[in-house]
């Protein structure tokens, strides 16, 4: 049988080549995957609207439009929770039709819609709902293209697709890494940054262009294999398997430990280590780098060690970089962790994409809601903590609850997984 148009097949299907290393070969199936390209180039896309509103929406809600700290942080907390039933949503219907390309046009147009509205109409009258509504929504996109990847994918072996996922990740982290300096700087001295929002509805304008002409019209989905139908209770009947529930709490805790960090570090840096924002942008930066740069080596570790016991290793790492934020007097501290930060960070942000995108493996877009529903537990946890942290100690005590928290997290992914650190794999190649 021909391959699906738009999906790619293994390298043992293609067989080996000794010039080729894995991480080669993950990168050549993405170029010669038209599909899987345009989910790459949508992602960035998705990743750049992301990064040009999210640091100034309390500054345009707050300061520009009069919003109040409570009702900021009451929007703030539905437009999550809307956010993640979208995205349950919006994956049981992607899995009722594979080739994902209209649903994901209508996300994008979405977007464009809710972001362009905040721009025209700077009042809280239309502030609110385009933030609750069609700006929720289409943070649902991301999400569903990671499924659509996954689905792109589906001739790759499991570990090269956990890389993929953490390939798809790396556009995001290429966005965050490029525009907010560069936004930042294009605004300093100017009055407001609603023109943070204009982007944004650019970014997601680009995202539909790329859709339309480069998301293959068929998408890659098999309809024989395509899931039967399920209703949304189902569906949120299959989430709440304590099978999946628990892995699912396990990664969110691990996530919270990087929610806390952007928390308490810029509060630490300016505060008791005596640094400037300045210096928040230099730490920032270095883990943002990092990230990028060990990506696609947390991945091929994973061919090796299984994904739970690798992320053990690095909340351990991590460990030392919160731990170091925590008992911090001077900037450089701080900026000298960041670099192990990063490194950590990058497996503790990629990896857990493909850990839950396989838990509900049959139905790729109802697993990749997992990510959205996994982000918001873990800002759930890490506000948690920050508001008991806070209460019962400083901003210190808070990095150690996070330290702790995260490892809980991992302890538990790993007793879970019955503490198999090798992969399948590699365990057949052990003499």
């Amino acid at each position: 049988m021909e391959p699906r148009r738009g999906a790619v097949r293994s390298a043992s299907a293609r067989g080996p080549h000794p010039s080729e290393s894995p991480m080669f070969d993950i990168l050549k199936s993405l170029r010669a995957s038209q599909g899987l390209r345009a989910c790459a180039t949508a992602v960035f896309f998705c990743g750049i609207a992301a990064a040009s509103t999210a640091p100034y929406k309390s500054v345009v809600a707050i300061r520009e439009l009069g919003l109040s700290d409570g009702a900021f942080s009451a929007l703030t907390l539905t437009a999550a929770i809307i956010n993640v039933l979208a995205s349950i949503y919006l994956g049981m219907l992607a899995d009722r039709d594979t080739g994902y390309r209209k649903l994901l046009m209508w996300l994008a147009a979405i977007g464009i819609a809710g972001y362009a509205a905040i721009f025209l109409f700077p009042q809280p009258a239309v502030f609110v709902p385009a933030l609750l509504l069609p700006v929720s929504i289409f943070s649902g996109l991301t999400p569903m293209l990671f499924a659509a990847g996954r689905v792109f994918s589906d001739g790759l072996p499991r570990a090269d697709r956990a890389a993929m996922s953490s390939v798809l990740r790396g556009m995001v982290s290429a966005a965050w890494i490029l525009v907010p300096g560069m936004l930042g700087f294009a605004l300093a001295g100017r009055g407001s940054m609603l023109p943070a929002f204009l982007v944004a509805a650019l970014a997601a304008t680009a995202v539909l262009i790329v859709l339309k002409l480069a998301m293959p019209r068929g998408g890659s989905g098999d309809p024989a294999k395509r899931p039967p139908k399920v209703s949304l209770l189902g569906a949120f009947g299959l989430l709440a398997r304590p099978a999946v529930t628990l892995r699912v709490v396990g990664t969110a805790a691990i996530t919270s430990a990087i929610h806390v960090h952007a928390a308490v570090m810029p509060l630490i840096m300016t505060g008791r280590a005596g640094g400037t924002n300045g210096d928040v942008g230099i730490t920032v930066g270095i883990v943002a780098g990092m990230e990028l740069l060990f990506l696609l080596g947390w991945a091929r570790v994973t061919r090796h060690i299984s994904t739970v016991t690798t992320l053990a290793i690095a909340m351990a790492l991590y460990t030392g970089y919160l731990g170091t934020i925590a008992l911090a007097t001077s900037p450089g501290m701080i900026i000298a962790g960041a670099f192990l930060g990063g490194t950590a960070a990058s497996a503790l942000i990629t990896l857990p994409l493909g850990y839950l995108q396989e838990l509900i493996a049959d139905r790729p877009g109802l697993s990749a809601s997992l990510i959205s529903l996994n982000l918001f537990l873990a800002g759930a946890i890490a506000a948690g903590l920050f508001g008991f942290g806070t209460t019962i100690g400083s901003y210190s005590t808070v990095a150690f609850m996070g330290i702790a928290a995260g490892l809980a997290g991992a302890l538990g992914l790993v007793a879970l997984e019955r503490w198999h650190p090798l992969t399948p794999a590699a365990a057949e190649e052990r003499p």
